[in-house]
């Protein structure tokens, strides 16, 4: 990747090779404005050939050989290792996410790569099952395997821009389907340095493009009918509107949530709470509470809510807020100013209903306080939809059942956590809380690369997690054998 402080036109990929348009779009730093670098946008023929090479190599890709896929993949992961700073400080760039964080995104990434490389050396066998149960299906065996469902639209968001690009592109990969990844606008580098690594394997030309589309010009993409599957991780109207205008294509949706942390009354010796308070601080406010798992909602015990509070008050004011490139900083800029100043819109339209702020509550350009409300209407943006930003909201309840009640009275379902010591407890909270994943004794905010993911309700349709989003990308095709001696 050429010094970004230039003024270099970074080039997108089309069907695995580089390649400019007639316009580019600047990438600018949240942080202090300035120019990481600039991108072409490419021209309308141009996306129409990434899309019709996509289309020409399908059978082609989906008859690659496992070992060779597996070996593209392998190669991204071990390249991404081996550039991991200059990768971290780009998304630390181009993203304002403090540069802890930024490696720890990397590390994922490596991760994500390796997961698909082992899946897709095992993916598909096949499943056997003799059908002379009957007496019908004498001498029959049927085969199942799972075959692409067709070309990946990949549209991936800002606040994990290089890990939620790989959450798109390894799994189409592993299981032989072209994608073609549209990065977000705000920052598209960090997808780029894939395309660089992708073109270093010797996978078919065609089956990969990186294109820095612009969002107002994705309609047309979302409804070519060569591309059958969209994955798109990002807002729930966008999400939603999509689905809406596409109704016959398969689509995964990660949407919003507004993750809540529930803090039982098992939990209540003093490192107890001083975990659940130092872990609600910390991801309440990591990646500038840009994230749909972050915890925005506490629900606690009425026996240990006064005892609680305070030490979460404690834990979110000890954040380091300032300079993303700094080791120290845990709290940066959110994305952009704009996007500061809706936050700072929500939480004053909460203290004006009666909200109290108890630290935080301030903006200073496109950064925003780590902020704690107390006594917050149930009505407000703050409550019920999603801030994705530095703001947690604080609710007493009476008892277990009221708890669960309350992390389900929200349209959202993505993740909720659940600070118990009790395994009843904890297969109680399993079964009722109206979510796609339950974490036991920590944060919403815990994600395995590997595991399924993704949310009930508004939250979205559809499972990622390496071999949760091949499955998804593919479809179930059985195969009778007649005239067997079985």
């Amino acid at each position: 990747m050429p010094d970004t402080n230039e003024a270099v036109t970074h080039a997108f990929w089309l069907a695995g090779r580089e390649a400019t348009g007639e316009s580019t779009i600047e990438v600018t730093s949240p942080w202090d404005g300035h120019r990481v670098g600039v991108v072409s946008v490419p021209t309308d023929a141009q996306i129409e050939e990434a899309v019709a090479a996509a289309d020409a190599v399908r059978e082609e890709f989906a008859a690659t050989p496992a070992h060779v896929r597996a070996a593209a993949l392998d190669h991204v992961s071990r390249r991404i290792a081996e550039r991991g700073e200059e990768i971290a400080r780009l998304i630390s760039d181009e993203n304002g996410k403090p540069i802890k964080w930024a490696r720890g995104e990397v590390g994922r990434a490596v991760s994500v790569f390796r997961f698909a490389a082992e899946e897709a050396r095992r993916f598909n066998s096949g499943e056997a099952q003799r059908l002379d149960t009957d007496a019908g299906g004498t001498g029959r065996l049927a085969l199942t395997r799972r075959f692409p469902r067709g070309t990946v639209l990949g549209i991936s968001p800002f606040n994990f821009p290089l890990n939620l690009s790989a959450h798109k592109v390894a799994p189409a990969i592993a299981v032989g389907t072209p994608i073609i990844l549209k990065p977000a606008p705000a920052t598209p580098l960090s997808a780029l340095i894939l395309g660089e690594l992708l073109a270093e394997t010797e996978l078919p030309a065609g089956s990969w493009s990186v294109l820095t589309v612009p969002n107002d010009r994705m309609p047309a993409l979302v409804q070519d009918e060569r591309l059958p599957v969209i994955s798109f991780t990002g807002s729930e109207k966008v999400g939603y509107s999509i689905k809406e205008s596409v109704p016959l294509k398969h689509c995964t949706l990660e949407l919003g949530g507004n993750g809540a942390a529930v803090v039982l009354s098992d939990y209540s010796s003093g490192a107890d709470l001083d975990w659940a308070a130092t872990r609600i601080g910390t991801f309440s406010n990591y990646q500038g509470g840009q994230s749909c798992i972050s915890v925005q909602r506490v629900i606690a015990d009425a026996s240990v809510y006064e005892e609680l509070v305070p030490k979460i008050v404690a834990a979110v004011e000890a954040q380091v807020t300032g300079d993303p490139t700094d080791d120290a900083t845990d709290v940066g800029p959110l994305i952009s100013e704009d996007a500061a100043k809706r936050v700072e819109s929500w939480v004053d339209e909460a203290v004006r209903a009666g909200a109290k702020v108890l630290t935080g509550g301030k903006r200073e350009g496109s950064s925003y306080a780590p902020t704690v409300l107390a006594d917050v209407p149930a009505d407000v943006a703050v409550s019920c939809e999603e801030i994705f930003g530095p703001v947690l909201t604080l609710h007493k309840v009476t008892d277990e059942n009221e708890a669960f009640a309350t992390v389900n009275d929200s349209k959202y379902g993505l993740q909720a956590g659940v600070f118990t010591r009790e395994v009843q407890t904890a297969f109680r909270a399993h079964r009722a809380l109206e979510v796609g994943g339950v974490i036991v004794g920590d944060v919403p905010s815990y994600r395995a690369d590997q595991m399924p993911y993704g949310g009930a309700k508004r939250s979205g349709v559809g499972r990622e997690g390496v071999r949760y989003a091949m499955e998804d990308y593919t479809y179930e095709r059985v195969m009778v054998l007649t005239g067997l001696d079985l």
